[in-house]
């Protein structure tokens, strides 16, 4: 993927720690988060990649206000965001939205689609016609017929799940969207459908994503930039095509030997090499 223009940064993530409760009486708190720096530029999407466990989601999860931050800060267009009160952020919704994981357990079983995604629109003072007309248009820009809108979730894929959660998250016109691994539920088929709809939607739209993925195949075709993440530090981060195919940093090359492939042949030599002790590289 491309380079996105140069521009001021739209969100910035400075020095970010992120601890939780110990678990029994009396534990130490946990550090996840130790201390991250990352920013995103409008229109662009960063990928942020790293194993289970490594923090990605935390810090998604601390940019949408959902855990909170013991020091550094979060900026969003030149506002600090981490210290918002819970007014303000139902106010930031508008610029800041989220693609869940699951799309089976992130639609509301009760509602129709229609109203799943009238909803945030209400939420916002539109008024109700209003929100009914613009349902229409965000089905067509997932490429869900019209109809869909009186069906419930029971009746779509994954697939189509995910659609109308991106439909939703799309309803406000956000200028960043969080996008926390929205196609690793999928099937492959289906995870190139989704990827491509948000290659187009931002082509469209000139929305930034922050995408959070343990995959580097697919980070590197949804990524401008990408950040790798290891037990709560960011150890590399530079242009998509050279972390994915030439990282520097160890950890990176590891991530990307262990990446499954076709080729039966190419993936042992893979697992030979991963198992192998990493040899330091001599400076040119």
């Amino acid at each position: 993927m491309t380079s996105a223009p140069a521009s001021e940064a739209l969100l910035t993530v400075k020095d970010v720690r992120v601890s939780f409760p110990g678990k029994g009486w009396r534990a130490p708190r946990t550090e996840v988060l130790k201390g991250v720096d990352l920013d995103i530029r409008p229109g662009e999407t960063l990928g942020l990649v790293g194993e289970s466990g490594s923090g990605k989601t935390t810090i998604g999860r601390a940019v949408l206000g959902l855990v909170p931050v013991a020091s550094g800060t979060i900026t969003l267009d030149g506002e600090r965001i981490d210290t918002a009160t819970a007014a303000r952020r139902r106010a930031l919704s508008r610029d800041l939205q989220v693609i869940f994981q699951d799309p089976y357990t992130s639609l509301n079983p009760s509602l129709t689609i229609g109203d799943t995604l009238a909803e945030p629109l209400l939420a916002q003072g539109v008024d109700a016609r209003e929100a009914r007309g613009r349902v229409g248009g965000l089905l067509d820009r997932v490429h869900l017929p019209s109809d869909a809108a009186r069906r419930l979730p029971r009746e779509f894929s994954g697939g189509q799940r995910q659609r109308v959660a991106i439909a939703r998250a799309l309803a406000l016109r956000p200028r960043l969207v969080v996008c926390d691994e929205p196609v690793s539920a999928l099937d492959l088929t289906t995870q190139r459908t989704v990827l491509d709809l948000l290659l187009e939607i931002q082509q469209e739209t000139g929305v930034s994503y922050l995408f959070v993925s343990h995959d580097l195949s697919v980070v590197r075709c949804m990524s401008h930039r990408v950040a790798v993440i290891h037990r709560g530090e960011i150890v590399e981060t530079g242009e998509a095509d050279h972390i994915t195919r030439t990282p520097d940093h160890a950890y990176t090359r590891t991530l990307l030997l262990s990446a499954p492939v076709a080729d039966v042949a190419q993936q042992r030599r893979r697992r030979q090499l991963r198992l192998q002790p990493e040899q330091p590289r001599q400076a040119s």
